[in-house]
């Protein structure tokens, strides 16, 4: 019963992070939808690249933003993951991974925080170019 008890106990632990890859899931649906419309963006102007060459340059700088910023979230994702698995492979092994946990999801925080980041500044880019037009 003890048993059944551990795992109940590190299902409990384990929800807030499968939350947290929740979120981060549907941020990552939210990035590659913006990065497909940079993509279709600049397929369409691709052949007037002298008419449009501005446009051109700031939509390669948001693909990059967008690309890091998916690189990023990816990389919390997984981060996550592992902070879920640790605190599994804890409860079973009878070890108290809290250094371990606390280690990766301060990691994972900061990839997201750095992937946020990023998502603003291809924001502010994506807001720049309705200037241009």
């Amino acid at each position: 019963m003890s048993e059944v008890v551990s795992v109940a106990y590190a299902i409990q632990q384990a929800v807030a992070p499968v939350f947290l890859l929740t979120g981060v899931g549907a941020f990552l649906s939210v990035l590659s939808t913006r990065l497909g419309r940079v993509i279709d963006r600049f397929r369409a102007i691709e052949n007037d690249a002298g008419k449009h060459g501005e446009e051109m340059a700031v939509l390669l700088r948001r693909s990059r933003w967008i690309h890091w910023a998916i690189s990023l979230c990816t990389v919390c994702a997984l981060l996550v993951c592992i902070v879920i698995a640790a605190l599994f492979i804890g409860s079973e092994l009878g070890k108290d991974p809290s250094g371990t946990i606390a280690l990766f999801f301060i990691a994972a925080m900061f990839a997201l925080t750095a992937g946020l980041i990023c998502f603003l500044r291809e924001i502010a880019l994506a807001t720049g170019i309705i200037r241009l037009r």
